[in-house]
């Protein structure tokens, strides 16, 4: 039903993988990759959403890559039906895509997940992948190594435990202050610690 309304199978795909994942930048052999769609469906679609501005784009490194515009006028209409309904987060992971690979909730009790780095084009963290809680270490690296074999690039992560976490916040540690003012995309936010901590500022 939603594909007779958008209009086209891609285009859908385009937008539920765009809102599910709103801070996120794709080039476009990687978005025919993650939707498995022909690269030229893929690229009239992509056209067309950024005409309309659901999309923006920018060039980095000599290659063209999409996120979805935040600032569209209908963005949080079209992140609850895309999006499942999370605005500007999402507790979807790139690597739930597949069946058999292990996904971050799998990997103990995590109380916190984000991407930044090189998913969101922000190198200002220093790293990729932030994980935060009580982390099975035979899952963990399982879980990186699919995660590289999927982004085809090495993977900079790193793992704290819950106490760890509100230490470094406590004190305001600058690695830590670095990661969580780049450009995010969170992926699990157990007890809203990055709300709470908004609110308090």
């Amino acid at each position: 039903m939603i594909e007779q309304l958008f209009g086209s199978k891609t285009r859908v795909k385009l937008l539920q993988l765009f809102f599910s994942n709103p801070n996120r930048s794709y080039y476009v052999r990687e978005i025919t990759r993650k939707i498995d769609e022909q690269i030229n469906s893929v690229r009239r679609e992509l056209a067309n959403l950024l005409s309309i501005g659901i999309l923006a784009s920018d060039t980095n490194n000599n290659r063209l890559y999409y996120e979805v515009n935040q600032k569209y006028e209908y963005y949080k209409q079209l992140a609850i039906i895309f999006g499942g309904g999370k605005v500007g987060k999402t507790d979807k992971t790139s690597t739930t895509e597949d069946k058999g690979e292990v996904t971050i909730k799998s990997l103990g009790n995590v109380e916190l997940a984000l991407y930044t780095g090189q998913f969101t084009r922000d190198e200002s963290s220093g790293i990729d992948l932030l994980i935060v809680g009580d982390i099975n270490q035979t899952k963990l690296g399982k879980f990186i190594s699919e995660l590289e074999a999927k982004e085809g690039k090495e993977i900079r992560y790193t793992v704290l435990t819950d106490d760890e976490f509100r230490y470094r916040q406590q004190v305001k540690d600058r690695f830590l202050s670095n990661v969580l003012a780049s450009k995010k995309q969170i992926l699990i936010d157990k007890n809203q610690k990055l709300l709470s901590k908004t609110s308090e500022e």
